[in-house]
């Protein structure tokens, strides 16, 4: 992403490049609900770490495919050797770490609903209580994580997820809707302003 002022009109990012625009313009700070929706989330955005978006945001159908769509109780079932698979699979990124969190995280979803609660419960339950007054005129004033991230990555870590920390947490935050990034003068931004 960048770190200047965004131009009016021009997007916070994703110019120039089809698919990127369209998360930008669709889905980026807008409110995502149900738990494979969120398994998945909070997976690419353990998978971005380190990587560009654009990369992960390529090979999100591979990782739609390659984790059953991210259903929580049919991934907490992959085995050691669904494991092995998914590493030797070149559509998806093939980080052995990030893998294990991904079916370490479904298992602590559906731990989750044994106890009577949900992920989305989980996580919806750290949205700011009020939205923020102003947005941010540059990239270099949106920050990296925040106390309600940090608490987010506390709270998941507590049920057993793993691969979550504050910044991947505010990441998962953005990417969900519980925080609305968009730059002052970016065209989402100024279509929600009228």
């Amino acid at each position: 992403m960048k770190d200047q002022t965004t131009t009016i009109g021009a997007r916070c990012f994703g110019d120039g490049d089809e698919l990127y625009a369209s998360y930008h313009d669709t889905e980026w700070g807008v409110p995502v609900h149900g738990e494979p929706e969120l398994l998945e989330r909070l997976a690419l955005e353990g998978f971005q770490s380190g990587l560009s978006w654009l990369t992960v945001l390529r090979k999100r159908p591979a990782f739609r495919e390659a984790f059953a769509g991210f259903e929580p109780d049919v991934v907490a079932r992959f085995t050691h050797d669904d494991v092995e698979r998914l590493v030797q699979d070149a559509s998806i990124i093939r980080n052995r770490a990030k893998i294990r969190a991904v079916v370490t995280n479904a298992r602590a979803v559906v731990a989750l609903h044994e106890q009577g609660r949900t992920l989305d419960d989980l996580v919806w339950s750290h949205a700011p209580a009020e939205p923020a007054s102003e947005r941010p005129p540059l990239w270099m004033d949106v920050p990296a994580s925040t106390p309600g991230s940090v608490a987010l990555a506390k709270d998941l870590k507590a049920h057993g997820f793993a691969f979550v920390g504050p910044i991947t947490a505010y990441a998962t935050m953005q990417a969900c809707g519980l925080v609305d990034d968009h730059l002052v003068g970016c065209p989402v931004a100024l279509r929600q302003a009228v």
